[in-house]
């Protein structure tokens, strides 16, 4: 489902569900965000992060994004926030199960993608390392933002590679273990949230190509440095389940 993108006046102005998002790079907290809309078919706005934009800091909350507005309701911006507001304004497709072992599991695994410590907030913290240390990663001023946001410090940038390589073996084991059962998916067989975080944040790793993912340039050069030990990690199981989940259920090119 298509979006449009309008203004921060604009958007503080609609009703409806409206998103912050940030512009020209494939956030995989981001594009999950858009994936979930896009899988419910729930009509929204995007508004890009303007971060000197005082009305949107006040209308949103915080200098940063997801965030997703509805009516004037609280602002979400948490991963978690979203995707249960989005179950709650359509019900269906699901994306989390009813069993509560497999609910509680999508959680899990969610929260290893996605949540502070997780393998994206571990892979933002390499990089951020890098950066700053003459090693590659996010450019220098990129990196002295991040490192506050995220809390960087020396020692939890040398130790982010080990975390997001532990993660990459977890979710890699879990995919053989249920393409030997039968399923495509992590969970079950039909598609959870824990497949959308999944592909979305395979990006920081390998971006899709130019021409599904027109993003910045020395992002994608960030995203795409990757030291022996996230080589070994990355298992081609990852891979493929992030083309099978953008091809059958998510839309391409990204609008960043």
């Amino acid at each position: 489902m298509t979006f449009q993108y309008v203004s921060v006046d604009d958007a503080i102005k609609r009703s409806g569900v409206r998103m912050v998002v940030v512009g020209g790079v494939p956030s995989p907290w981001g594009e999950a965000a858009k994936g979930i809309l896009h899988i419910k078919n729930i009509e929204w706005a995007a508004v890009r992060l303007v971060y000197d934009s005082e009305p949107l800091r006040t209308w949103a909350g915080q200098r940063s994004g997801p965030i997703l507005m509805y009516n004037n309701e609280r602002p979400r911006a948490g991963w978690a926030e979203i995707l249960l507001l989005s179950e709650r304004l359509a019900p269906n497709p699901s994306l989390l199960p009813k069993d509560a072992a497999d609910r509680a599991l999508v959680f899990g695994l969610a929260h290893e993608i996605c949540g502070e410590q997780g393998l994206a907030w571990s892979r933002r913290l390499q990089l951020i390392h890098a950066g700053l240390n003459d090693m590659g990663g996010f450019p220098e001023r990129v990196s002295e933002y991040l490192g506050k946001k995220y809390g960087y410090s020396p020692e939890a940038g040398a130790n982010s590679g080990r975390r997001a390589a532990d993660v990459l073996r977890m979710l890699a084991s879990r995919l053989k273990e249920q393409r030997q059962a039968g399923s495509r998916y992590y969970i079950g067989d039909t598609l959870t949230a824990a497949d959308i975080y999944s592909a979305t944040c395979m990006a920081m790793f390998a971006p899709l190509p130019p021409e599904q993912c027109q993003m910045d340039g020395p992002t994608r050069a960030a995203f795409e440095s990757r030291d022996p030990q996230l080589e070994a990690a990355l298992d081609p199981i990852l891979f493929q389940h992030r083309d099978m989940i953008f091809a059958e259920r998510l839309e391409l090119p990204l609008s960043l």
